[in-house]
């Protein structure tokens, strides 16, 4: 298959940009001086199983390389980056990057849930694992890969990707909305610590909600739960919130201080104390730029 950037699409000249803070980011202020990162809504055709695209650009030329960190959420992503095309199961650890000289690369974020039907398989068959384009998609990677990298600006490889999203649609699945609806509920409610809790909301058992996970997710939903609430805690941390840490600890859920401390640098690789310091220090530093 022969893939053309914007074949047959009409693409408008904005995109509706994604507004929520993308708190998988470490270091956040920091990675602002070395990235832009740009998320849009999918075309409405796509949202069904697309949550949004990112598009992530930098210029590093005669600077040091910059290793970014970020803690995926229970999604599956598609990306393109030149030599390096894949698409990419959940991530349980934490994801490094390295950025050097100038590039761009652009990734589509699948809904939770919404890749179940592309792939044919439970989700948890490629968690922690990356897969070809090619095993999805008909086509040539390169060529797909080309097609987007290659496209002018952010609309042009937002209409690149979509060309090659809807050679393959998956069929309307209700499940994947009722995936969704849980992840949400569990970032949106921090009360939510314990799997037997959320089972009850949502008026399901433990043993179902675990199958319903790996199938569509491709993790537990106490992984992510437990993600949910370091993905809070980072947040909160990097924005120099005031914040007494045994109280947070209790508000994650944690029977006490030392278990959070433990996740949270086992995860993020600096005790929660530290990584306030040093991201809080570098956001300071950067307003007075």
């Amino acid at each position: 298959m022969d893939v053309k950037p914007g074949a047959g699409v009409s693409l408008e000249n904005s995109r509706q940009e994604v507004s929520a803070e993308p708190k998988g980011v470490l270091d956040p202020a920091l990675a602002a001086q070395k990235f832009r990162l740009a998320r849009f809504k999918p075309a409405a055709d796509l949202a069904g199983f697309v949550e949004y695209f990112w598009i992530v650009a930098w210029d590093l030329r005669g600077q040091p390389g910059h290793v970014q960190k970020t803690l995926p959420y229970p999604c599956v992503h598609l990306v393109f980056d030149p030599g390096k095309t894949a698409i990419f199961g959940v991530m349980r650890g934490a994801f490094e990057y390295r950025l050097e000289g100038a590039r761009r690369a652009l990734g589509v974020r699948f809904r939770p849930g919404g890749f179940r039907g592309l792939l044919g398989a439970a989700v948890n068959t490629i968690t922690d694992r990356e897969i070809s384009l090619s095993d999805v998609y008909a086509l040539d990677v390169s060529a797909a890969e080309a097609s987007v990298l290659e496209a002018d600006g952010d609309a042009g490889m937002m209409a690149a990707a979509e060309t090659i999203l809807r050679t393959r649609i998956p069929l309307r699945d209700p499940t994947v909305d009722l995936v969704h609806g849980i992840v949400d509920r569990i970032a949106a409610d921090r009360k939510i610590n314990r799997v037997d809790e959320l089972a009850a909301q949502v008026s399901m058992s433990e043993r179902g909600l675990q199958r319903l996970f790996g199938d569509y997710v491709g993790v537990s939903p106490k992984w992510v739960i437990r993600r949910s609430r370091l993905h809070d805690a980072a947040s909160r941390l990097a924005n120099a919130e005031d914040v007494n840490l045994a109280h947070l600890a209790q508000e994650l859920g944690y029977s006490d201080q030392a278990h959070f401390t433990r996740d949270f640098k086992a995860i993020v690789g600096r005790v929660p104390s530290d990584y306030r310091r040093s991201a809080g220090a570098m956001g300071d530093a950067s307003s007075l730029r």
